[in-house]
């Protein structure tokens, strides 16, 4: 369990192909201190530490993964969002977030706002019900508000204060990037109950 509030931001050195799975070799800080079996989320995905050497250590995404995330169009050089697991006597300063990623979406904008920054992303119909304003959301494994002008619209907005910007991927985001996404777990239970009672 994460909390979507990023501690690193890890260089992508090393991709191995091995039958389905990619192996991502990630240069951070981090590494000195993780162990093997930790669980770190990579972009929000949930990943687990099988090699450390140094500064970097060794993830493997299945096939799977590869296919909901874009974890797949990591190049090297490339840089993702890395938080450790959350521990149970520390504060939730973001929401609960899994590490489960949903679904990959499109950036559609980024809107420079003189003290922040607006990215907008679209919101596929599949998915409407599941976002709501001023709910939580995770993107690239970030713990971030929905701003929602017209609730009607295929797309939905989130701000982005300038040290979550300099501290995380967003600064190199560009329109037209896939993003991870991975909706409130409580949204997803009660979207579920509803439909179970239709059916």
């Amino acid at each position: 369990m994460f909390t979507g509030i990023i501690e690193q931001i890890g260089e992508v050195v090393g991709l191995n192909k091995v039958d389905e799975n990619l192996n991502l070799t990630i240069k951070t800080v981090i590494a000195k201190e993780a162990y093997i079996d930790q669980s770190i989320s990579h972009n929000g995905v949930c990943l687990t530490v099988v090699s450390i050497e140094n500064d970097t250590y060794i993830v493997t995404a299945v096939k799977e993964t590869l296919q909901k995330t874009n974890l797949g169009d990591l190049e090297i050089g490339d840089f993702v969002n890395l938080e450790r697991s959350m521990v149970p006597n520390q504060r939730l300063d973001g929401h609960f977030v899994q590490g489960h990623v949903d679904s990959t979406i499109v950036c559609t904008s980024i809107l420079d706002e003189n003290g922040s920054w607006r990215f907008s992303f679209e919101l596929p119909v599949e998915h409407k019900n599941l976002v709501v304003p001023k709910g939580s959301i995770s993107l690239n494994g970030t713990s971030l508000t929905v701003i929602m002008d017209d609730e009607s619209s295929d797309e939905f907005s989130i701000a982005v204060i300038p040290y979550t910007y300099e501290h995380t991927i967003f600064k190199n985001m560009k329109v037209g990037d896939k993003v991870n996404v991975e909706f409130d777990i409580f949204g997803k239970y009660i979207a579920r109950y509803f439909q179970n009672l239709k059916s």
